[in-house]
């Protein structure tokens, strides 16, 4: 397939392509991600998460613009809420990273989660394969920024970088689980403001309670991603990180998705396609919806009696 060729070539129009298909869900798609899934695996991939205001999107900016001075190609997911009018991307102009633009050897894509949860999109890990086919050296996934259940991303990232700032309340977000869990890299951004020396001081004490299986303490970095402060401190914390996980892959095999786990998403999803391309199954489908509506049967006896009409 052209296109599976031109991907391969890093050719932005045939990314660009290859993600609308991915993201609509065409059975091209398909193709392409078996074209190309021998030429994937390279790329180091850094999830970026936090609370909405946290300034993710200028510090993806920042870390894209100093990788690329140490002469690496870059990719950038930007996962942003759905619009309720066209289902696109209410952010996809992405206007903090428009010194980025004309930069060929970045590639920005802006996402719809389509009401997926987690802080990602549904097809966050095939848009992935396709950066990183594409000869991508450092792939960043900005989350939506939904809070404390945005924790998709580790699956996803080979590094996890949580994201807080002083003065929003994060205090008390250190003490909750969840989110603060998957953090491989803490962030205090704006390190300007009043109150990051508290923030810090808890965070630190939470970590130090924090024993990991796979000994790894977290390093907190102090950033003005404004000002770019602290992006190099950053960069060596993620280059450490990057050694630390391939000098010891089992012990963080468990939090990404196995491939067992991803085969097990890829059969669920062709036997619902399958299903729903028999004769008459969305007749049955709409039949029992008003059924279970009008309470003359349960979802549950709906749902089993659809299955057993399939066998």
């Amino acid at each position: 397939m052209e296109l599976i060729q031109r991907i391969l070539s890093a050719d932005p129009r045939a990314i660009a392509r290859a993600m609308s298909l991915i993201e609509n869900g065409d059975l091209k798609a398909r193709e392409i991600l078996k074209g190309i899934y021998f030429r994937t695996g390279q790329a180091l991939v850094i999830g970026v998460t936090g609370a909405p205001g946290s300034g993710k999107s200028t510090l993806v900016d920042k870390l894209a613009l100093a990788y690329r001075k140490l002469g690496k190609l870059v990719g950038i997911i930007a996962v942003d809420p759905t619009s309720p009018f066209s289902g696109g991307a209410i952010l996809a102009d992405r206007i903090r990273m428009q010194a980025l633009y004309n930069d060929e050897g970045v590639f920005i894509r802006s996402m719809a989660t389509r009401g997926h949860i987690g802080g990602l999109s549904h097809a966050t890990r095939e848009v992935i394969s396709v950066l990183d086919a594409a000869g991508k050296d450092i792939i960043l996934i900005e989350t939506v920024g939904v809070g404390q259940d945005e924790i998709e991303v580790v699956k996803v990232a080979d590094i996890s970088v949580v994201v807080l700032v002083p003065g929003m309340g994060d205090e008390l977000q250190t003490l909750k689980a969840g989110i603060m869990e998957i953090g491989d890299l803490f962030i205090i951004n704006k390190a300007d403001r009043a109150g990051v020396e508290k923030l810090e001081k808890e965070l630190e004490s939470m970590l130090a309670l924090d024993a990991r299986s796979e000994n790894w303490k977290p390093p907190v970095v102090k950033t003005v991603a404004t000002q770019g402060e602290g992006v190099s401190e950053l960069i060596a914390a993620i280059h450490r990180f990057d050694q630390f996980r391939k000098a010891s892959p089992q012990a963080l095999q468990s939090r990404k998705y196995t491939v067992q786990e991803n085969l097990i998403e890829l059969l669920k999803e062709r036997l619902l396609e399958r299903a729903t391309q028999q004769d008459g199954i969305w007749d049955k489908i709409q039949v029992a919806s008003r059924d279970v509506k009008a309470r003359k049967t349960d979802p549950y006896t709906a749902v089993e009696e659809i299955v057993r009409d399939l066998a």
